[in-house]
């Protein structure tokens, strides 16, 4: 009988402990769930691909679950518009994203640049012998090394060989971002001819030495920026998270320093945390 009665006893303690795992475990996972969920989207540029990560932490420290989602330019522009994301901080203007927020400003939230002093053109090593885009003639087999396809600057890029008669003959070979960089890098090291669409703030310019030629007929515009657009109903549903991503605001030596740390071996994470553990002033001003 005694046996029986200890055997009833471990029973009954077993069934007890499980219990109160199972509900720690359902506290835990309801706590999980109560987080807010947070949609980025980016396009796999270099400058998109640190600020996106840095907000992503900054986030995520102030206890929302983020997810950011790498997308083609096309599409993140019309997931915004249609709510299938939240935000992003990818919007170049006024020129190499113009046609995109011509056709959706009206369905998505302009939160103004998170980065000012960005530019778009035809960079070249400081090496060749040419400043402006009127000066090429032969250089590069007439080829022009370019990004995704569906990029801001190789649209713009197509726009000048139409407009500089001298770039009739030219062809514009589309790759990717990271193919681009690695032809450009093979050229310098053998100092050979090479002509690429580029953009600041990126870490090529610290790596390398290179110009922008010169633009005369102001195809690739002026001075861009950099900007925060929202879906619309974002800062109805989620003040606190909005005001968060609207605060969001750095400099051209912030972003390139983010952007060299992962070019030499971080991880996007890493640099990104990086950052933020040496510029806390700066987060705490976004999450104010």
């Amino acid at each position: 009988m005694k046996f029986f009665k200890k055997l009833f006893f471990i029973c009954t303690l077993f069934i007890l402990m499980m219990g109160i795992v199972s509900c720690s475990n359902d506290s835990l996972d309801n706590k999980e769930s109560d987080k807010e969920v947070v949609e980025l989207g980016y396009v796999e540029w270099d400058t998109e691909i640190a600020s996106t990560n840095i907000l992503k932490l900054v986030l995520e420290d102030e206890g929302y679950e983020v997810e950011i989602t790498p997308l083609d330019n096309a599409i993140m522009w019309s997931g915004l518009a249609n709510k299938e994301i939240d935000a992003m901080v990818s919007a170049w203007l006024p020129v190499t994203h113009k046609d995109q927020y011509n056709k959706y400003k009206d369905k998505i939230d302009d939160l103004g640049a998170n980065l000012e002093g960005a530019k778009i053109g035809l960079v070249v090593p400081k090496y060749m012998d040419v400043n402006s885009i009127e000066d090429l003639s032969d250089e590069a087999n007439k080829e022009i090394t370019g990004i995704e396809a569906g990029a801001g600057v190789v649209a713009t890029t197509e726009k000048a060989l139409k407009e500089y008669d001298n770039l009739s003959d030219w062809k514009l070979t589309p790759s990717s971002s990271g193919a681009m960089v690695a032809a450009l890098g093979q050229a310098y090291a053998n100092e050979e001819d090479i002509v690429v669409t580029g953009w600041s703030p990126h870490w090529k310019f610290q790596t390398y030495d290179l110009k922008y030629l010169e633009d005369s007929k102001g195809i690739f515009g002026g001075e861009e920026e950099i900007k925060t657009m929202a879906r619309k109903g974002l800062k109805d549903d989620k003040p606190e998270l909005f005001n968060i991503i609207d605060n969001f605001h750095w400099g051209v030596d912030d972003i390139e320093s983010v952007m060299l740390d992962i070019s030499e071996g971080m991880s996007p994470e890493e640099a990104a945390r990086k950052w933020i553990d040496n510029n806390q002033d700066k987060v705490d001003e976004w999450i104010k």
